[in-house]
């Protein structure tokens, strides 16, 4: 086989992986009660069909192909176990089920069930989103270890017995009674918008891991809207997601060097995205529950407004945020107060914000450094040079990382 159809079949492989893995896993899961052993028998699908296909080609169906490959490792890994006798429903199950599997176009969804599978009571809540955000999402425990500030071996670890918690505890594998939603909702929503960040982060350029992570977050609001219609906070997820998805192609110039949303042009923004963000804020509005997701919603919404007037209400965004910090004092929503403040009300008033937040907190944490670096820099102060320093040694994007070094001059 020549290097380039290789080279095909590779990407055709890491695509399909990409697009389908909570997919395939989900159903497996919801399938064998088994969260660990379907992520096995996937990855040795996977690992198939690296051997398989540069061969024998691509199959026309190239998701049923590696369902149908997942269902038999998960037989053989069963009866590896010599467990067989207590598992035979779920053999016979997955048998029949794999007969005409080859042909198969399409199999049922199960992804919004494992999320509130993962968000079971009886599993730690500390790692309701990372569960998430791995077998549903298909991040691995390094991705996700560093978003939450931790080694990946303690993640992985945690990931292992949260696994294998749900198949001991015998978790039902289904959408749970209404009356059992609020209680796990506000895991899944932090899990979907944790999945949104992660590809906003990834999302540099032309990477298509990340617009792919974000169009899933966005399509796992929608379905979550469609289940819980009256859920004011789902509303309010999806109109942030979507105010921010309006503005991925402005983040990068066509050199592709990063352009911050204050110089963004609104001309490159997407209406529609926006008009349909603007539509949810006030049916979320009507609902009578104000909560964080929607603050954050109605924070870029004001943003969005200079596509209209071509001014940023500064004063409105301080609003709002002042009232976030009332229910979500996180150091990502005090850190864009100030921000906030600075532009509405002079770099010194935002440094004083600053000022307020704990030293200890903010050692690695980048924001704080860039908007420090930023209102020190309005102020003309040499200390801006050590705040831009920092902010440059603590970001990964190459282009944010080149935009600070001129920035610092």
């Amino acid at each position: 086989m020549s290097g380039s159809v290789q080279d095909s079949t590779q990407r055709t492989i890491e695509r399909v992986a990409r697009e389908s893995y909570g997919r395939l896993v989900a159903y497996l899961s919801a399938h064998t009660r088994d969260v660990a052993s379907a992520e096995d028998a996937l990855s040795t699908a996977l690992v198939a069909a690296l051997t398989a296909w540069p061969q024998d080609g691509v199959p026309q169906n190239p998701e049923a192909w590696l369902l149908t490959a997942a269902r038999r490792s998960f037989i053989d890994l069963v009866r590896h176990r010599q467990v067989a006798a207590a598992s035979e429903p779920t053999l016979l199950l997955l048998r029949e089920e794999s007969e005409d599997m080859s042909s198969s176009t399409v199999f049922p969804d199960e992804r919004l069930k494992l999320l509130f599978v993962c968000a079971h009571p009886a599993i730690d809540p500390a790692m309701h989103t990372p569960l998430m955000l791995q077998t549903v999402l298909g991040l691995d425990a390094a991705r996700i270890a560093h978003a939450f500030l931790i080694s990946p071996t303690t993640m992985g670890q945690r990931l292992v017995r949260a696994k294998m918690k749900i198949r001991d505890s015998g978790i039902r594998f289904e959408v749970p009674q209404e009356r059992e939603l609020p209680p796990r909702l506000d895991a899944v929503l932090e899990a979907i918008y944790a999945a949104f960040g992660i590809a906003w982060d990834d999302m540099a350029g032309s990477d298509q891991g990340g617009r792919d992570l974000a169009e899933e977050a966005i399509w796992l609001a929608r379905v979550l809207l469609h289940l819980m219609p009256s859920e004011a906070e789902v509303r309010g997820l999806l109109a942030l997601m979507l105010h921010c998805e309006a503005r991925r192609l402005a983040r990068r110039d066509p050199d592709g060097r990063y352009v911050p949303l204050s110089e963004q042009d609104p001309r490159q923004w997407s209406l529609p995205l926006i008009e349909e963000a603007e539509h949810l804020i006030v049916e979320a509005a009507s609902r009578g529950h104000t909560g964080r997701f929607q603050l954050e919603a109605a924070i870029q919404s004001v943003h969005a407004e200079r596509a209209r007037s071509g001014q940023t209400e500064w004063g409105a965004i301080v609003m709002f945020y002042e009232q976030l910090i009332r229910i979500s004092p996180t150091l990502g929503t005090r850190t864009g107060h100030a921000a906030a403040v600075g532009e509405a009300k002079g770099p010194e008033a935002g440094l004083a914000v600053l000022a307020g937040i704990d030293p200890d907190d903010v050692s690695a944490y980048q924001p704080y450094w860039a908007v420090r670096a930023h209102l020190l820099q309005r102020l003309g102060k040499p200390e801006a040079t050590d705040a831009f320093d920092r902010a440059i040694g603590l970001t990964e994007d190459p282009a944010v990382r080149q935009f600070l070094l001129q920035r610092r001059g």
